[in-house]
């Protein structure tokens, strides 16, 4: 069976016990967006209204979880928009 890139990323984070993710759309990663609904019945999305609050979301969410946290956003100003929360 062959799997796209973006199935391996989110099937990956899965086994990894990954089962949350933050982020917001855009078009580079669009097709992780789509194997998240694939796979929706094991991973959740959440969208914040702007990258920056993901970050802040995905670290909030590890400090009070102890899982890990992701955070996807797109290339560009999408990834820039993340520096702060990191």
């Amino acid at each position: 069976m062959q799997f796209s890139g973006a199935e391996i990323i989110i099937k990956t984070l899965i086994d990894e016990g990954v089962d949350t993710v933050f982020g917001y759309p855009g078009g580079a990663v669009l097709d992780i967006y789509n194997a998240i609904y694939d796979y929706n019945d094991q991973i959740k999305h959440v969208r914040p209204s702007h990258e920056q609050g993901g970050a802040h979301a995905a670290d909030g969410y590890s400090r009070s979880t102890g899982k890990t946290g992701v955070v996807i956003a797109t290339s560009g100003p999408g990834a820039t928009n993340l520096i702060t929360g990191i």
